[in-house]
């Protein structure tokens, strides 16, 4: 069974008579008075509580305010009904159809019954929320979509890459930075191209800008400029991935390797 429930537990001596010796039970792992003890005792009230989850695995109880472990302490805190301050709460059973309010009793009664776990939505709501499910399950569910989004964001995320030149760069080199920012820019990263500038070399700015415009030209659509700056000594220009150009790249081997599998399949039959 899966719920969170709570056991009172009353110890009772007099005055005149010391407290009643305790045991250790391996019932949730508490000391429990010795029985045979307290025969001779009455009188003073001790009140204590247990609150004990049931199914969804193993989990260690509670006794009074004791510290959790801290990587529990977020399911403790959805799942701890101690919390709460109102006798009833508005429950939603597993199935997620709204039940009502009810008395905490009747959702432990309903969670037990089920075999499920109650885990608090809102415990700050008038009466608070909680809901009757499987929590070992939601957890799952929800780290798996965690990583799902991670995985996503990383995936959409663009590296910045630079690639420098000078203004008199000679033809191999460019071709080097040219075959590279196509590349980077296949993977999904941005390219920033720039050509500095320093003293007297500044009377070669044109050379630079044109430099610069014939590098964006032999890059072709797989390039959209986002930003640019001729103004100052450090020229550059900032090329963001064409999506839809590169996966039109990267179709054509798809294709070619299909219509290589294809003329193999005729020359085998023939």
């Amino acid at each position: 069974m899966a719920a969170i429930t709570t056991f009172p537990l009353k110890l009772f001596h007099t005055a005149s008579s010391p407290l009643p010796t305790f045991s250790h039970s391996k019932l949730f792992g508490l000391p429990l008075p010795n029985l045979y003890s307290l025969k001779s005792h009455s009188s003073l009230s001790l009140p204590s509580y247990v609150t004990a989850r049931y199914g969804g695995g193993p989990r260690s109880s509670t006794y009074g305010n004791s510290r959790r472990r801290q990587n529990d302490s977020d399911d403790d805190q959805a799942l701890d009904l101690s919390t709460l301050k109102s006798d009833s709460v508005r429950l939603i059973d597993q199935n997620q159809n709204m039940v009502g309010v009810v008395s905490i009793d009747e959702a432990i009664q309903r969670a037990e019954d089920a075999e499920l776990d109650l885990v608090i939505l809102s415990p700050d709501a008038d009466p608070p929320v909680i809901r009757i499910m499987n929590y070992s399950k939601y957890r799952y569910e929800q780290q798996k979509k965690k990583r799902g989004q991670q995985k996503k964001s990383a995936a959409n995320r663009m590296d910045l890459k630079e690639l420098k030149m000078g203004y008199n760069i000679d033809q191999h080199d460019y071709s080097v930075r040219l075959k590279a920012a196509r590349k980077f820019l296949k993977d999904g990263d941005k390219v920033k191209v720039i050509v500095n500038l320093k003293g007297r070399e500044n009377e070669f700015r044109n050379i630079a800008i044109e430099l610069i415009k014939r590098f964006q030209n032999d890059v072709g659509e797989l390039g959209l400029e986002e930003a640019k700056n001729f103004r100052d000594r450090n020229i550059f220009i900032t090329l963001v991935p064409n999506k839809a150009a590169v996966q039109k790249i990267q179709e054509v081997p798809k294709k070619k390797e299909e219509s290589a599998s294809d003329e193999v399949s005729v020359s085998v039959q023939a």
